[in-house]
């Protein structure tokens, strides 16, 4: 990438937190945070973003959004950064986690495959999106308010990992995922989402994302589960 990032040893408020909450977790700053501190003001409103968004859906489902619009933009630091989360969250297993890089959602629960589904054809294809889509999300449990917050879930990480991938972000590994997961949701491919609703077909590699500042939100349940969520890191 070409843009210049503020040092480290300079850096004060927001980016400062930014770059600190990379290096408790992981004991460097990633470049997607870097580059994203070019403007905190609009990394903070992203945060804040998905900590409006959590606590209604719960940590499962958003991450089920995410991985399955990242995949679908071929998003690697997104795919790399939520595969992780969501391997410690206790979503997904390493098995299904390498399943799902090579198209294979059968790791998720059946209203997780759902959710991927939705944010797959929103990521690819949302012109073409009708009440069917939505109905599909009423018909796995969600409430009108957890229908618009996986929605808005997806569209944020299109944001996201849109913005890095126009940047050039480099791509980098993410400390606790073994060589050969990490390859394989580097290169993941996903396949036309199933059912009526249209799809364009996917062939991905590529970019994009983790990020910053934890966020509160519900626990790891979906839409049965209101209560608190455990901290995680909203990119």
């Amino acid at each position: 990438m070409i843009i210049h990032p503020p040092e480290r040893a300079t850096a004060t408020g927001h980016v400062a937190a930014m770059y600190e909450s990379d290096l408790a977790d992981d004991g460097i700053v990633f470049a997607h945070t870097r580059a994203m501190a070019v403007n905190p003001e609009a990394h903070a409103a992203f945060e804040a973003l998905v900590r409006a968004v959590v606590p209604s859906i719960g940590v499962r489902v958003y991450e089920a959004a995410t991985l399955g619009a990242a995949r679908a933009l071929g998003s690697a630091h997104c795919l790399l950064a939520h595969g992780r989360r969501s391997l410690r969250a206790g979503v997904v297993d390493e098995e299904g986690l390498a399943a799902f890089a090579a198209g294979d959602d059968r790791g998720f629960t059946e209203q997780e495959q759902a959710v991927i589904r939705f944010a797959a054809r929103l990521s690819t294809d949302p012109s073409a999106m009708t009440d069917a889509d939505s109905q599909e999300l009423r018909e796995a449990g969600f409430s009108d308010r957890q229908i618009v917050d996986v929605t808005l879930a997806a569209a944020a990480r299109n944001y996201f990992s849109r913005a890095l991938l126009a940047l050039a972000v480099p791509v980098e590994d993410v400390p606790g995922l073994d060589s050969a997961l990490t390859a394989a949701l580097t290169h993941a491919t996903a396949t036309t989402p199933t059912g009526d609703r249209k799809a364009a077909p996917l062939n991905l590699d590529g970019c994009s994302d983790d990020s910053s500042p934890a966020c509160t939100g519900p626990s790891a349940g979906g839409p049965s589960s209101p209560t608190p969520p455990p901290r995680v890191r909203p990119s």
